[in-house]
């Protein structure tokens, strides 16, 4: 029996469909139809997504993730699964481009020219976009130690 998050993807993919076909002409009369198709099917999936603060709410999402799978049993998972909330906190809060490319890369495990074609955009720039999201999350997840009120 499928479940609700089954039916819900189902019913975003649908619905995308549905958009593209009606807006077809725009579709290719665009830049790049992989890349409109992309916004299509983001815009989709986020309108359906819980948001907080603003933010896309991804909490639910962490558990069915590359990064989740990965642990090796109960006692990694607790220490873990902590570390992974903060992780998608940190996620839901970069641009959209660099959100995608994140999700995409780290979380769903596909490789960089798969996300490249499925985004619409260069290798060069998933690069960048995942270089740049990358610092930004050690930046929060690991920032450097204060030296405050500490004499050399």
């Amino acid at each position: 029996m499928p479940s609700s998050d089954d039916d819900q993807r189902d019913t975003a993919v649908a619905d995308t469909f549905d958009i593209l076909w009606l807006s077809w002409n725009d579709a290719l009369t665009s830049y790049d139809t992989r890349r409109y198709a992309w916004n299509v099917l983001r815009a989709t999936v986020m309108a359906r997504t819980s948001h907080r603060d603003g933010r896309p709410e991804l909490s639910t999402a962490a558990f069915d993730t590359v990064a989740l799978r990965s642990l090796t049993g109960p006692a990694d998972s607790m220490d873990k699964i902590t570390e992974i909330l903060k992780l998608f906190t940190a996620i839901s809060h970069l641009p959209g481009r660099q959100f995608d490319v994140m999700v995409l890369r780290r979380l769903c495990g596909f490789a960089p020219e798969a996300v490249s074609a499925l985004v619409g955009s260069s290798l060069a720039t998933v690069s960048s976009d995942e270089r740049h999201a990358t610092r930004f999350l050690e930046s929060v997840l690991c920032p450097p130690p204060s030296t405050e009120g500490k004499t050399p």
